[in-house]
């Protein structure tokens, strides 16, 4: 089992972010953290409350860190186009040597969505597309060139330099709980698979969906399978995300305060507070999978 934290950049400010990730840096029990991917205030935010953009944010996280793996808790494919989305994460594995992991989903949010003219497509077209893109993805950060046609994508001996420090590329976390499509796709092409929300019993249910997290056999890097659970950990969603920002609680989720890491970092957390075992306050999100 291993653990994460997540900081969703709304509603909080930069510098409080930063503090957050320098003290996660030197606490080894976290071994990566994240932030989301998207343009509005997520969780019945107000739809009024500033967000930072996640990649950007990133990769400013990636300098003022050494240690801790990063993604985005997802990216949607829909946002930018998977070429471009394989460059990005390229030059940000290099610019934080060898740390990413690249998270991508097929998308969800209608209200952004529709507010900047990004096409989201029914369900099955988001599926379609999302499968293209992984193909893309893939390929671009793996092969010194690909050649591609599909419904939603084409390239023509199209290059992506540099690559990225992780070979054949950065580790992909496919986030998603549909059982028809989504899991699918995880086995076919992801490293791990992050289960969003939804009740127990729906993971469970989920996990043992045959021949859902079936992984193809082992790769070059003789990865042998999918890691089939990463369960994110949320705090209250009790509308009083601003009062507890000025607190110093990270993102509309409440993530765990900076203070709060510090204090685990000194042995001086009170009671146990579920498994993270990080108290007082609410938990950040917990990324929890199986071990190698």
């Amino acid at each position: 089992m291993r653990f994460a934290f997540k900081t969703s950049p709304q509603g909080t400010t930069w510098d409080a972010m930063l503090q957050v990730w320098r003290a996660a840096d030197d606490i080894e029990m976290f071994e990566s953290g994240w932030t989301s991917d998207h343009f509005y205030p997520t969780h019945s935010a107000d739809p009024a409350l500033p967000r930072l953009e996640g990649w950007i944010t990133l990769t400013a996280l990636a300098q003022a860190t050494s240690r801790l793996r990063m993604g985005t808790l997802v990216t949607g494919i829909h946002y930018r186009h998977p070429a471009v989305l394989a460059n990005m994460a390229a030059t940000l594995d290099v610019v934080s040597g060898g740390r990413l992991e690249l998270g991508i989903g097929t998308g969800w949010n209608q209200e952004e969505s529709s507010a900047y003219g990004i096409e989201l497509g029914t369900p099955k077209e988001r599926s379609d597309r999302f499968e293209e893109a992984c193909e893309v993805i893939t390929g671009l950060l793996s092969r010194e060139s690909t050649t591609f046609k599909g419904s939603y994508y084409e390239l023509t001996g199209a290059r992506c330099s540099p690559k990225p420090v992780q070979r054949p590329h950065p580790p992909l976390c496919i986030g998603g709980s549909g059982e028809k499509r989504t899991l699918r796709t995880a086995a076919r092409f992801a490293q791990h698979w992050n289960f969003d929300s939804g009740t127990v019993g729906q993971f469970i249910r989920a996990r043992r969906t045959p021949p859902a997290l079936r992984r193809r056999p082992p790769g070059p890097g003789g990865d042998p399978a999918v890691e089939p659970g990463a369960v994110q950990r949320r705090s209250g969603r009790d509308g009083g995300h601003r009062r507890r920002a000025r607190r110093g609680r990270c993102g509309a989720c409440h993530r765990l305060p900076a203070a709060a890491l510090h204090r685990r970092r000194a042995g001086t957390t009170g009671n146990s507070a579920g498994p993270a075992g990080l108290s007082p306050g609410p938990a950040p999100s917990a990324a929890l999978r199986r071990p190698e």
